[in-house]
């Protein structure tokens, strides 16, 4: 902020400093123009009366008079070209004071052996008028810069100022303290934006907080209840390894007995791994109806810059419009994942989408050339953490495919990979509205 005041500052001074000096050289070339343009009035009657001509100054725009020396006004006459000017204030002693009695400066000018007063007038009011008009449109000029200015200080460079500490608070964990709302038409959208950001992120905390807590309570009861086997377990392996049991049947029965309880621990186990595989994404969803054409201009508006600089070719093919079923932003989301995929996992060269009909359903079909993939791991393509043989010297976590699979079925649809002489493909299956 302080910068920005500091330029319409500088502004203004500028402003202040280029009316004077336009002023100062504009008042010089006035005077200057009258100056080169009454003398040249001046010089052409000289040249009539000169060849004996009545001098005309009805063209005249500084001119107003010229007046003949009588035979009473001077005493002796100098050498032609002798010339005398009020400006200077010449004035010869052989002349008479009465020859000098004029309203307007004058140029007198020996010619023929005679003396011309040629009386003239500077027209300093039209050139008063021409420099106050000159001020003015430069005046309105600056003023609506400056206006402009400081519009843009108050609509834009102000507002984002204070935005500019909101993404350091959201840093920090300061989520509870609403966004302001702002009712520039610059930033409404962003403020709003920012705003949703915050409550989701103070909904993913609280969410992240009561899932710590079901975690906790689930792990101390599973280990409570896995006590019980392991202590059962403990006693028939003890009995066993002192030879406790020496009937057959008493030791099929403690064998029973163990394996019973590793079925036990192993269903504890698997309760587990089922919770926290379900629970650790926190997908939701939010059902609707959204345009095939919308979905494919925000992924075309998304990537066409990104691939065109990495020289890959990116097509996506002519389809029939319609409306699909689901989450838009979901399946944003879901389209973006396999992209990323294809630009990570293949190579560069071109990426197409191509689409399709199945019964009630819409097919949008991602494919990459470069699939270095084996077709014997496809099937785990969509497992969570996995990623494939072909993933080394990569950054990833193996979920991409994983959220896209349970976004998929959220959603009603469903996801498949194939790969086709070398290209992979992934296949969205999206339900038509």
């Amino acid at each position: 902020m302080k910068k920005y005041d500091r330029i319409i500052f500088i502004f203004a001074f500028l402003i202040i400093l280029m009316l004077t000096a336009v002023n100062v050289i504009f008042s010089g070339a006035q005077k200057n123009s009258a100056h080169r343009e009454y003398r040249v009035e001046i010089n052409r009657l000289a040249d009539e009366i000169e060849r004996g001509n009545e001098p005309d100054i009805s063209q005249c725009s500084y001119v107003v008079a010229v007046v003949a020396a009588t035979e009473t006004d001077v005493t002796d006459v100098a050498d032609d070209g002798n010339e005398y000017s009020s400006q200077n204030n010449d004035k010869p002693e052989y002349v008479s004071a009465l020859f000098y009695n004029s309203n307007y400066d004058y140029v007198i000018k020996n010619i023929n052996g005679k003396l011309y007063r040629f009386d003239y007038i500077i027209n300093d009011e039209a050139d008063l008028n021409g420099r106050i008009k000159i001020n003015i449109i430069m005046i309105i000029v600056s003023i609506v810069m400056l206006a402009i200015l400081l519009y843009i200080r108050k609509q834009i460079i102000k507002p984002f100022y204070v935005l500019s500490e909101i993404p350091a608070e959201l840093a920090r964990g300061n989520l509870t303290v609403p966004i302001k709302e702002n009712r520039s038409k610059f930033f409404g959208r962003f403020t709003w934006g920012l705003d949703m950001l915050r409550e989701k992120l103070e909904d993913d905390k609280r969410k992240e907080l009561s899932l710590r807590k079901e975690k906790q309570t689930l792990l101390l009861s599973i280990s409570h209840d896995v006590k019980t086997p392991l202590s059962a377990i403990k006693l028939y392996s003890s009995a066993l390894s002192k030879g406790i049991y020496s009937d057959e049947d008493k030791k099929k029965e403690a064998a029973y007995g163990i394996s019973e309880k590793v079925d036990e621990i192993e269903k504890y186990v698997t309760d587990l791994t089922e919770s926290a595989s379900d629970d650790f994404l926190n997908l939701e969803v939010k059902k609707g109806d959204f345009y095939l054409s919308k979905l494919m201009d925000e992924i075309k508006d998304y990537y066409k810059d990104r691939l065109s600089l990495n020289k890959s070719d990116f097509v996506i093919e002519k389809y029939n419009d319609c409306i699909i079923s689901g989450d838009f932003d979901r399946s944003v989301e879901v389209l973006q994942n396999i992209f990323e995929n294809a630009i990570k996992y293949g190579d560069g060269k071109k990426i197409s989408v191509s689409f399709g009909d199945e019964e009630d359903c819409r097919l949008v079909t991602v494919k990459n050339s470069g699939c270095g993939l084996p077709e014997s791991e496809l099937v785990h393509v969509f497992d969570s953490f996995w990623r494939g043989s072909n993933s080394d010297g990569r950054d990833g976590s193996g979920l991409g495919l994983y959220i896209c699979k349970k976004l998929m079925h959220m959603m009603e649809g469903d996801i498949y990979a194939r790969v086709d002489n070398g290209d992979m493909m992934v296949t969205v299956v999206f339900k038509r509205g």
